[in-house]
């Protein structure tokens, strides 16, 4: 026999429940992190867990869809700070997006401070931005403006710095990690400078730090 068509006011309820349970993860993650509770999220839609489960599976599909939208409009902001052709400005414009797209959004900033194995496209929006920071670092470098010493993994403890200071003064001064960055974006100049009293991390360094226990986003059920 002929599948039946599932009857329209069905789908229309679907999809309902789906933009509801996305909005109400949007407000969740951004408040809580990426480890926000499902079941919470579910409540605040008005739905029982299980229907957020038919929806998405697993915790990382329901992440996925709430950052996509968000990554897609912060990767062309940085593909055109990249694209200036003054290397200070586009150095500089690169951090202030990354760091701007993180402040008020814990998850966005879970995304940018760690990485959320399991999800390709996810993983592809981060190399991205990872193989654009080291290619405006490095063209920042070239023309002197920003000093020889600095590399890709004192960028990302700058965004990580970053982000812990959003968090914590987000309610009494939600601007502050601005005046933070642009001094930390100072101390990056070529000129005028102090030398540093520890060397850079390497890769596997960094790498380590991030998987370290209460730093790493969660990627269960």
């Amino acid at each position: 026999m002929p599948a039946r068509e599932t009857p329209a006011p069905a789908r229309r309820d679907a999809h309902r429940n789906r933009q509801r349970l996305l909005e109400c993860a949007r407000r969740a993650f951004a408040e809580r992190g990426a480890e926000a509770p499902l079941d919470g999220i579910a409540r605040d839609a008005g739905l029982v867990v299980g229907t957020l489960y038919r929806h998405f599976p697993t915790r990382m599909d329901l992440l996925c869809a709430v950052l996509e939208p968000k990554l897609r409009d912060v990767l062309d902001e940085v593909a055109a700070a990249a694209a200036l052709e003054d290397p200070w400005a586009a150095f500089s414009g690169l951090l202030e997006v990354l760091c701007e797209a993180q402040a008020g959004d814990r998850a966005f900033g879970d995304f940018l401070a760690r990485r959320f194995s399991g999800d390709d496209r996810i993983e592809a929006a981060h190399n991205e931005i990872c193989v654009l920071a080291q290619r405006v670092l490095g063209r920042a470098q070239e023309a002197g403006v920003v000093r020889r010493d600095v590399t890709g993994a004192d960028l990302f403890l700058v965004l990580w710095a970053g982000g812990h200071l959003a968090e914590a003064t987000r309610h009494v001064a939600p601007s502050m990690w601005r005046r933070h960055v642009y001094l930390a974006m100072d101390g990056f100049r070529a000129s005028d400078r102090l030398e540093l009293p520890e060397r850079a991390w390497d890769a596997g360094e960094l790498s380590r730090a991030i998987a370290a226990p209460g730093t790493q986003a969660a990627a269960k059920p």
